[in-house]
């Protein structure tokens, strides 16, 4: 069971960094948590496939796509992988596509939009390493929880 952005707030506030930028949920699931897991890429979505084919555990995604708008780092086929593989969900600093069928996923996905251009396959960027998003860190292994009201992470 999920627990509530909020009531975690209420329990742990000062242990958690709140993320105020503010993500469109795209995902069939809109409430999700898990520990962190990172991929740090720009406009080159090949280590997010190659992480998400890769057993989740119940973990997070989350992507520093450097903000980018111009082309999609999560579509359809790579979400399907992350639910096959277990995953809870995926935060996008940038962009997704197919939002018709990630809204059928049972997976939680937020991301700042969405584009229908597919991104680079070459593999550039790295893998479980801090990513900072609009001043919040998220560390490999640290928990997060997202939902309706927005993303939380231990600090």
């Amino acid at each position: 069971m999920v627990i509530a952005t909020a009531d975690v707030y209420d329990e742990r506030g000062e242990q958690l960094d709140s993320l105020a930028l503010q993500l469109r949920d795209l995902g069939g699931k809109r409430a999700f948590d898990g520990p962190v897991r990172t991929v740090r890429c720009y406009r080159d979505n090949a280590l997010v496939k190659s992480v998400l084919q890769t057993p989740g555990d119940g973990a997070v995604l989350v992507v520093d796509g450097g903000g980018s708008l111009e082309s999609a780092l999560v579509g359809d086929i790579i979400a399907g992988a992350a639910v096959e593989n277990g995953w809870a969900g995926v935060i996008v600093f940038g962009a997704v596509r197919d939002a018709a069928v990630l809204a059928t996923l049972p997976l939680g996905v937020k991301a700042l939009g969405t584009n229908p251009r597919k991104s680079a396959k070459d593999g550039v960027g790295e893998v479980d390493v801090p990513v900072e998003i609009a001043g919040v860190v998220f560390a490999p292994g640290r928990h997060v929880w997202a939902d309706e009201d927005g993303v939380l992470v231990e600090r």
